[in-house]
């Protein structure tokens, strides 16, 4: 215990220092009259060494907790693992640029042809999600310096209905769309706008932004990782995978002896009940299932695609450009009496409006197609959820279900068959019952 802690804190010592070495890249000009420099709040691009290094210390730290939650099963080791990486993902590379915002950054590269997309910057999207396909969500765990503020106010945790979670659990998925959505038609980086905790790690920031990173914070208290389970859109992707990893969190399985003290202990509602005496109903055949994704499914898509298209011209005020365009067409069409800033800031530049226009147009275009994916998209959520809801399979012991499971290990020391395989002895239902 004492060598973890001090390998953490030499490790963090080492690194901040980092700080002092930052300079700046381009001097500020001179200027003639007096002026003040405004204050940036955004933190400038790390040079390719440090850039590199961030990626090492992400593949290692992903190796690191993968080894702790799956081999070590140690919940205190992967808690001072969380603490390092709110110190360095956090607090010293200030949030920036962070897995869940390198989204943006993807889909960016992947709608337009003059942004390349930096090797480091990919990798850091890569790698979690790559783990997360292998491991589970062990990024959640200990690695994201967002889950990590989470988990150190996590008090008195709270359990919420499971319906109620998983009509919540279709905003990220909603979140999601809308951030890729804005950022491949090049008009916005939500998630990192709209980040709750970024400004918290810079001690700096949009007081509305302070406000909802304290807000939700301080619900996080009693109700077990908020964003991560209701907002982010890395953990609506990690949702997918991992139930597809072959490695991942698991308990007693066929050992296991329903004390319900695993569910007890996860204040993230990841841990399933048996079904035997929960309903009477029959688990649904897996050709009414069938049936049902043949129908509900498509239906949804196509219900959401069309709503999609239709709301285009709505988001489309998002786009300046195209704002600016339908501008000066009214006020050369006389439509309009009159100029605004941005029309008149355009005539200055004596640029012709054809080109304003023609520009618009493949801006209208891609709006369009993006909005109508975005909605097949959510529609497909919706349907996915309602079916999801439905539906049952039958469990005859607790099982982690590791679509919800973060992997944080506190599960590890209230399950029996787990206290004993560390003792190096075994339990049996027999045993727990007297």
């Amino acid at each position: 215990m004492s060598r973890s802690f001090v390998a953490v804190i030499v490790l963090a010592a080492l690194l901040l220092p980092g700080l002092a070495l930052a300079a700046e890249r381009f001097p500020p000009p001179e200027f003639s009259f007096d002026y003040q420099f405004p204050r940036v709040r955004v933190p400038g691009p790390r040079t390719e060494l440090f850039a590199w290094i961030d990626v090492v210390v992400l593949l290692g730290t992903l190796g690191l907790a993968t080894w702790l939650v799956l081999k070590k099963r140690s919940r205190l080791e992967i808690f001072l693992l969380t603490v390092f990486a709110l110190l360095y993902f956090g607090f010293y590379r200030a949030g920036c640029v962070c897995p869940i915002g390198a989204i943006q950054n993807v889909a960016l590269a992947i709608g337009s042809a003059d942004y390349v997309l930096p090797v480091t910057i990919g990798l850091f999207f890569l790698l979690p999600v790559g783990f997360a396909l292998l491991f589970g969500r062990v990024f959640c765990s200990s690695v994201c310096p967002l889950g990590a503020a989470q988990e150190m106010v996590v008090l008195r945790p709270l359990r919420v209905p499971l319906w109620l979670e998983r009509g919540l659990g279709v905003i990220p998925f909603v979140y999601l769309g809308v951030a890729v959505f804005f950022a491949w038609v090049g008009t916005d980086f939500f998630i990192c706008r709209y980040d709750p905790y970024v400004s918290f790690f810079r001690l700096d920031g949009p007081a509305h932004m302070l406000i909802a990173g304290a807000v939700l914070l301080g619900i996080g208290t009693f109700i077990g990782r908020p964003y991560c389970r209701f907002l982010c859109p890395l953990g609506a992707i990690f949702r997918v995978l991992a139930p597809l990893s072959r490695w991942h969190v698991r308990l007693g399985g066929d050992h296991c002896v329903t004390c319900h003290l695993c569910a007890d202990a996860c204040p993230y509602n990841a841990i399933r009940p048996p079904t035997e005496a929960e309903r009477t109903r029959p688990p649904s055949t897996g050709r009414a299932t069938l049936g049902a994704i043949m129908i509900v499914i498509p239906l949804a898509i196509a219900m959401g695609a069309l709503l999609g298209n239709a709301s285009s011209s709505l988001l489309l005020r998002a786009s300046p450009t195209a704002t600016l365009s339908a501008r000066v067409y009214a006020e050369q069409e006389g439509i309009v009496e009159g100029t605004i800033e941005q029309s008149e800031a355009f005539y200055a530049q004596g640029q012709a409006a054809g080109g304003l226009h023609r520009e618009a147009a493949e801006i209208v275009r891609r709006f369009e197609v993006g909005s109508t994916v975005l909605g097949g998209f959510i529609g497909m959520v919706i349907g996915w959820q309602l079916l999801a809801v439905s539906l049952r399979r039958t469990r005859t012991t607790y099982e982690i279900d590791p679509a919800a499971c973060v992997s944080c290990g506190r599960c590890y020391r209230s399950c029996p068959i787990e206290v004993a395989r560390k003792a190096g002895r075994t339990v049996t239902p027999v045993e727990t019952s007297e």
